[in-house]
This record gives structure tokens, C-alpha cells and sequence, in this order.
């Protein structure tokens, strides 16, 4: 079963005495076990390729080579990427539409834009 958290609208002062406001956050989706563990294993492998790749230069391994390589966990990273887009956009997308939820939906448009810089 999925779980949600909701957040609301609260304002608390600070030890300068400035009271801050913070607005409404969207409810937070929970992916499942299985979506998480696709993603770690995905990282796992990039962070090992990459920690292969530090040897690499390390040994002092030819520079095409090395680039070769980064070329390929660049690649993994932008893979995983898509997975993580994939799944928010099939769960945390689909309910914001359903709840009119015109932040979340601002916000991925945000995040996509920095994902394909």
C-alpha cells in the first residue's frame, strides 16, 4: 500500500525574531520497494563503474579510455534518470493531475529542465 504525507501551511519565528511563512508542499508519493531497489542498483552499478574509472586514472590508463568509460556511466546516469522520470510521472504526476496539483506539475517541468542541461 502506498503512502502519502501530507504537509500544510505553517509559519514559526526564528531566533532573530523574524517570523517565516512556509506555503503548501505536495503530497509526497512513496514508490514502491521494487521501483527503489531498480533505482539503487542502477546507482550502485554507475558508483562502481565510476570508483573502476578512478583507478583507471589512478594506473594511469589511457585517456580514451577513461573518457570511453565516463561516457558509459554518463550514460547509466541519464538511464536511471529516465527510470526515476518514468515512475514519477506513472504515480506522483498522475495523482497531482487527478488532485489539480498545478505545482507538482510546475515543478517536474522545472526538473526536467535541469535533468537534460
Amino acid at each position: 500500500m502506498e503512502r502519502k504525507e501530507a504537509f500544510h501551511r505553517h509559519s514559526h519565528e526564528h531566533t532573530n525574531g523574524l517570523e517565516q511563512e512556509h506555503g503548501r508542499e505536495p503530497l509526497r508519493h512513496v514508490h514502491s520497494q521494487q521501483e527503489k531497489k531498480a533505482v539503487l542498483n542502477r546507482l550502485s552499478k554507475a558508483i562502481g563503474h565510476l570508483e573502476a574509472i578512478k583507478r583507471m586514472i589512478e594506473n594511469d590508463e589511457d585517456c580514451s579510455q577513461v573518457l570511453i568509460q565516463l561516457a558509459a556511466v554518463r550514460s547509466a546516469i541519464n538511464n536511471t534518470g529516465k527510470v526515476v522520470l518514468k515512475n514519477h510521472i506513472n504515480h506522483c504526476i498522475i495523482e497531482a493531475v487527478e488532485e489539480n496539483d498545478q505545482e507538482a506539475i510546475e515543478m517536474l517541468n522545472q526538473a526536467i529542465d535541469k535533468f537534460i542541461k
